[in-house]
């Protein structure tokens, strides 16, 4: 890659370019690594680069400032000046920007704003392949076949804007999905894990957890649909509350759209949302979870706005001690809303102070399920945020305290609201990988939780 392509040059021939009264560039470098593996071996393995460019064209006019966006892949420097006037021509041909702000200020340039973009290589996996390996040959003499990936992903965006600022943040994202199957394919058992570098995951744990969920599933009970005792594993709790966050728009509320809309207008904040003492954040800094700490979005919404590009996010409760704290505002519904100003952050986490592990709330169970994921998660009434969607890869019974058999999958009907308000205990938070939703949101840690009565609306016969 020669110095004119880097993605800090391509950001400042861009703004060069530029002919509007405001513009931002982002230019963000991908990189990604994998590993697939089928009936215990290796099948594929592969390294991608790629660029994506994103010009933001501000144009201010007698009613208001509009905006253009145009994003293109693998764009070189030599191609940018078609890139930007598309930009400028989308912003001409717009009509004023109802979320237009004045462009951020202020905030000091990343250090690192012109070194070379980060990468990852196959190199991540060196130390993880040869435990994955060793998995393999254990699940091959136990009689018991692997599949699954390793993927991991780095990505450099680099934010520039005609106000000054050059900020810029890389990504490490990793996820491991790991299936083990009898050979007949009746049994299947799924475990997944999130990590930034793949030197805190232990593929050999995660089997003989998947062994022991196998084992279990010798034994198969019928049950009928029905509400259940139900112990949520962290996976599904996160792929919840996920899809809560992405239903938190405090403008959607204040217009009575949503499950946060309060009676009679206005919106919930400052409502007890349950009697345990949750507290829903986010935090660009947290260990394990770091993401980038200012906003960086290529498309405007509710939930978003492009003029706050470059706006510095912070450590937010959402929920506190059960009480909800704050939505998702960008500076415009902040102001339409007379809520703070308090952007989405890429990275969730739920705690209640819980300590008991997984296990040890199955020893505390006298007779329930035991989930082990959730998929296919859909909506059904954004008014009182009602999901539905199915269990998958092991739905167990509890009795006195053990694991007594497989039962048949189920789909749900569920709010994560009311779950919130039913749940009579958490435990101990521990990151984990929102199975559903692991393509889009990885960054999360959250508790196991005890729902009294989770409706499991009807039976499905899938696995």
């Amino acid at each position: 890659m020669s110095r004119r392509n880097q993605p800090h040059e391509i950001v400042e021939r861009a703004l060069e370019l530029s002919r509007t009264d405001g513009c931002m560039v982002i230019a963000s470098e991908h990189s990604s690594a994998n590993l697939r593996w089928a009936r215990n071996a290796l099948t594929t393995n592969g390294v991608t680069r790629g660029r994506t460019v994103t010009v933001i064209a501000t144009v201010d006019g007698a009613e208001g400032t509009a905006s253009g966006v145009v994003s293109r892949s693998a764009v070189t420097a030599g191609e940018l000046e078609p890139l930007v006037r598309a930009a400028e021509a989308a912003a001409r041909e717009a009509g004023p920007a109802e979320d237009a702000q004045p462009l951020v200020t202020g905030v000091p340039h990343s250090p690192d704003f012109t070194a070379a973009p980060a990468e990852t290589s196959s190199s991540v996996f060196d130390g993880f392949a040869p435990a994955l390996g060793e998995s393999f040959a254990g699940a091959r003499a136990a009689g018991r076949e692997l599949y699954g990936f390793a993927l991991h992903e780095v990505s450099s965006h680099h934010l520039g804007t005609s106000a000054g600022l050059r900020l810029r943040h890389d990504q490490p994202t990793g996820t491991l999905e790991l299936n083990a199957k009898s050979p007949d394919g009746v049994r299947s058992a799924w475990a997944g894990r999130s990590t930034r570098d793949f030197t805190d995951v232990d593929p050999q744990a995660l089997d003989a957890e998947l062994a022991q969920r196998l084992a279990w599933a010798e034994r198969k009970i019928e049950l009928p649909a029905g509400r259940y005792e139900t112990l949520l594993p962290p996976t599904a709790v996160a792929d919840l509350l996920v899809y809560q966050m992405w239903s938190a728009a405090a403008r959607d509320a204040a217009e009575g759209r949503t499950v946060f809309s309060k009676t009679g207008g206005g919106t919930r904040v400052g409502e007890k949302l349950s009697p345990l003492p949750l507290t829903l954040r986010s935090d660009p800094r947290a260990a394990g979870l770091e993401c980038a700490p200012f906003v960086l979005t290529a498309a405007s919404g509710d939930d978003a706005s492009v003029f706050d590009n470059g706006l510095p996010l912070g450590p937010v409760d959402w929920i506190r001690d059960g009480v909800l704290e704050h939505l998702v505002t960008t500076r415009h519904s902040a102001g339409l809303t007379d809520l703070p100003v308090a952007p989405g952050v890429d990275n969730l986490i739920l705690d209640a102070g819980g300590t008991r592990s997984l296990e040890e709330m199955v020893a505390a169970t006298e007779r329930g399920l035991l989930l082990t994921s959730l998929w296919y998660i859909r909506e059904v009434d954004p008014a009182s945020l009602l999901l539905t969607g199915l269990t998958r890869d092991g739905v167990y019974l509890v009795e006195n305290g053990e694991v007594v058999g497989e039962v048949n999958n189920f789909r749900f009907n569920e709010s994560p609201v009311s779950l919130l308000s039913r749940a009579t205990e958490a435990g101990r938070t521990e990151r984990t990988l929102p199975r559903e939703w692991s393509d889009y949101f990885t960054r999360a840690a959250a508790p196991a939780l005890r729902v009294p009565d989770f409706n499991m609306s009807s039976v499905s016969r899938g696995v």
